[in-house]
Order: structure tokens, then sequence, then C-alpha cells
């Protein structure tokens, strides 16, 4: 029986993609097989409105922002998924880190 691996879903600026890789891989995550910091990524573009006390990295509160974003997935063992959220948040420039976290089949 195989250890269950997750998928891990982010989404960031384009700047920002090199340091959350960098620290995601270096908690554990991205290893198949005997490859290491896989992952994949494409473009797209991120809406948010920051609320009341909200100090968003990209706009201001209290108008609905557009920003161009990448989508970023890659692989993480069970037995590593809080260091690796935890690695990803502290890398991540925004105040509020969108990701979702998947258990694979």
């Amino acid at each position: 029986m195989t250890e269950r691996r997750h998928k891990l879903v982010w989404f960031v600026p384009e700047k920002a993609l090199d340091v959350t890789r960098d620290a995601v891989f270096a908690a554990g995550a991205g290893r198949i097989g005997d490859y290491e910091r896989c992952s994949w990524y494409t473009a797209g573009t991120g809406t948010f409105l920051g609320g009341e006390g909200a100090e968003p990295t990209i706009g201001a509160a209290g108008r609905e922002e557009r920003t161009p974003e990448l989508r970023v997935e890659t692989v993480v063992p069970g037995v590593r998924v809080e260091a690796v959220v935890a690695a990803l948040v502290a890398a991540h420039p925004y105040e509020e880190v969108a990701y979702d976290l998947y258990p694979l089949a």
C-alpha cells in the first residue's frame, strides 16, 4: 500500500512563483518517483474585493480587483501536508493565501 498523497493548488502573482515553489519543495512537496520539484502552472485572472480592515497586496480595500495570477499545482505526501501548507503561507505575498488541497486516489 502506498502513502496517501494530496494535490496542492495555489494562486500567486508571477513575481512570487519561484519563492512559493521553492518553499513548498523545501518542505517536502513535488516528488513523483525519482523526480523532484514537479509542478504545473498556468496563467489566469484572480478577482477579489477586500473588506473593511483588509490590507491587500494589490489594489485597495473596498474596490474589486482583477489581477493576473498563476495557478500552481504540485503533489504532497500526506505526512508533509501541514509543513508544506505552512511553508506556502509563510512565503506567499498575499494577506490571505488562496489554496486548495485535494486527497488523491
